[in-house]
């Protein structure tokens, strides 16, 4: 085999890494002709096929999936080692992309980026998007990790995403103040009304399962997969819900909600998701450690 041409295996890199020739010629400032015909000769050199098209589709073989893991750690290395030297050959200010799913609590975004605001000479970006967004973020490199609460599944040894649990928060009932029974659930709840997470989440199945063990039916009126809205619904409809206490920490503090009672074996799990590579920017591995679960 000839020797690796690396301008063209660059050229592979982005657009294994865009998935479409058009939108990486235009980023690269180059013919879309040019770039295929690079793409070619790389192949002819390795004598290997790196893409096959479905429909209009352009996907990496199973092949093109092994050497975009090889050329993923040599252009991510080269371009954390170019913003080294950019800086002067000094690390004194360190920057982190953080991706935070859409409908992730607020509150416990701000206590896992907590450590980071006591530390000199580091700052951060926060950007909220979809699931889908969140992973193409990663592997186009423009997010360093991803807050969810969602686990990523891993299809097979070639799957380049790694989810680590952070959090996990008990699911407690949670309404008006004044409107709490006092009574051990489901006793005195007969006729309270309940807004609650949407049923494709982590949180309604497991309450559904211990409502169905205890034969409760509860009274449903709205459902949300937003936690913010929820916040807003149980604070102004006069409904209970079942949140990690958490997510309504400053209503709880101040008087308007109550923590009626936790629920046993009934958690909501929090992850942070990367992707595998050989150097992890020591900012991530710093902040990741300071939020291992115990």
């Amino acid at each position: 085999m000839a020797k690796i041409n690396y301008h063209h295996l660059y050229y592979f890199w982005r657009v294994a890494l865009s998935g479409s020739i058009t939108k990486t010629a235009d980023e690269c400032h180059v013919s879309q002709s040019a770039l295929s015909q690079q793409i070619k000769q790389l192949e002819t050199s390795m004598d290997v096929r790196l893409f096959e098209r479905a429909g209009r589709q352009l996907l990496l073989t199973d092949v093109g999936r092994k050497v975009l893991s090889y050329a993923d750690e040599i252009f991510t290395t080269g371009e954390e080692l170019q913003s080294f030297i950019n800086k002067g050959g000094t690390a004194t200010q360190r920057h982190i992309n953080i991706g935070v799913l859409t409908t992730l609590s607020r509150n416990f975004t701000e206590s896992f980026i907590s450590p980071l605001l006591k530390q000199p000479n580091v700052s951060f970006t926060l950007t909220t998007r979809g699931m889908t967004n969140l992973l193409n973020g990663l592997t186009s490199h423009e997010l360093d990790l991803v807050l969810t609460n969602r686990s990523v599944s891993q299809q097979n040894d070639d799957a380049i995403w790694q989810s680590q649990l952070v959090s996990r928060q008990s699911v407690s009932i949670i309404g008006p103040a004044q409107q709490n029974p006092n009574n051990t659930f489901p006793q005195g709840y007969e006729n309270l009304k309940w807004v609650l997470p949407t049923k494709i989440t982590e949180i309604r199945s497991a309450f559904d399962a211990y409502c169905a063990t205890l034969g409760y039916e509860p009274d449903i009126i709205a459902e949300a997969d937003d936690m913010a809205m929820l916040r807003l619904l149980v604070r102004d409809t006069g409904a209970i819900t079942a949140l990690p206490a958490v997510v309504v920490k400053d209503e709880i503090s101040s008087g308007n909600l109550s923590e009626y009672q936790v629920l046993p074996n009934v958690y909501e799990h929090f992850y942070a998701i990367t992707i595998k590579r050989t150097f992890v920017p020591e900012i991530v591995t710093d902040l990741l450690q300071k939020n291992i679960v115990d």
